[in-house]
C-alpha cells in the first residue's frame, strides 16, 4: 500500500499563523513535570483547507467541521483525473474531464483534479487556470461529495464556490503532491479537528492506493 500526503505547508493566505507555546510546571506530592501548552492564531485557510458550503453564507446548508458525517472523511473512494495545464491557459471544461475519467462504478464519493501536473497552486499566475461553468456541472451532475482541486475559480468569479456549494459539495483547496497519485480510484482521507459552527478550516488530506 502507498500512502502519499496531500498538505501543504500551514501557511496562512492573509496572515502568518502564529503558534505560541507556554511551559506550565506542575507539581504534586508524588510527581512534578512541565506541561507544554499551545495558543493557536491562524486564519481558516492556512495550508491545505476545507471549505463546507456553509462558507458561502448564502449556500449554508448547516454542515460544519463538528456534524459532517465521517463516513464521508474517512477512506472514501475518489476518482483522479490529470492534466498539465501552464500558467494562464485557462477552463478545464466537461469534455476534459469526462476524457480523463478513470474506469470508475461510480460510487467514488470524491474527485480529485490535478490540473497542474507537478506545479503547485502558487507556482501559476494567480486563478488564471480554471473550472468552466459546464465542468462545475459535469462534478454536480456525478454527484461527488467532496472535491480536492488545484484550480477553482477563475480571475472573473463566475461562481464556481457558489455552484459547488449549493449542490452541496465541500471542497479541499491548496493540496499538494496531486501528481504523484495514480490515475486510477483510490482511497481518500480528510481529517480535522471537530470544531462547533466552524465551516472552513486546516485539515489533513492523505490518500492511499
Amino acid at each position: 500500500m502507498n500512502i502519499v500526503d496531500l498538505t501543504w505547508d500551514f501557511i496562512g493566505e492573509r496572515f502568518a499563523p502564529e503558534i505560541r507555546k507556554e511551559e506550565i510546571f506542575l507539581k504534586s506530592g508524588k510527581t512534578e513535570y512541565t506541561g507544554i501548552v499551545y495558543t493557536f492564531t491562524h486564519d481558516g485557510m492556512s495550508g491545505t483547507y476545507i471549505d463546507f458550503p456553509g462558507h458561502i453564507a448564502e449556500t449554508d446548508n448547516g454542515v460544519t467541521a463538528e456534524n459532517f458525517p465521517v463516513s464521508d472523511l474517512y477512506r472514501i473512494k475518489a476518482d483522479v483525473v490529470r492534466f498539465h495545464k501552464k500558467s494562464g491557459e485557462g477552463a478545464v471544461t466537461a469534455e476534459d474531464l469526462q476524457g480523463k475519467l478513470p474506469m470508475t462504478d461510480g460510487e467514488s464519493k470524491a474527485l480529485i483534479i490535478n490540473a497542474l501536473g507537478e506545479k503547485n497552486p502558487k507556482d501559476i499566475e494567480e486563478r488564471s487556470v480554471y473550472l468552466s461553468d459546464c465542468a462545475v456541472e459535469w462534478i454536480i451532475k456525478h454527484k461527488y461529495k467532496i472535491l480536492v482541486s488545484d484550480i477553482y475559480e477563475s480571475q472573473a468569479l463566475h461562481g464556481v464556490f457558489l455552484k459547488l456549494f449549493a449542490a452541496g459539495i465541500s471542497t479541499v483547496c491548496m493540496p499538494v503532491n496531486l501528481y504523484k497519485l495514480p490515475e486510477t480510484p483510490l482511497l481518500l482521507t480528510v481529517l480535522f479537528a471537530r470544531m462547533p459552527a466552524v465551516t472552513q478550516l486546516p485539515c489533513r488530506v492523505v490518500a492511499e492506493f
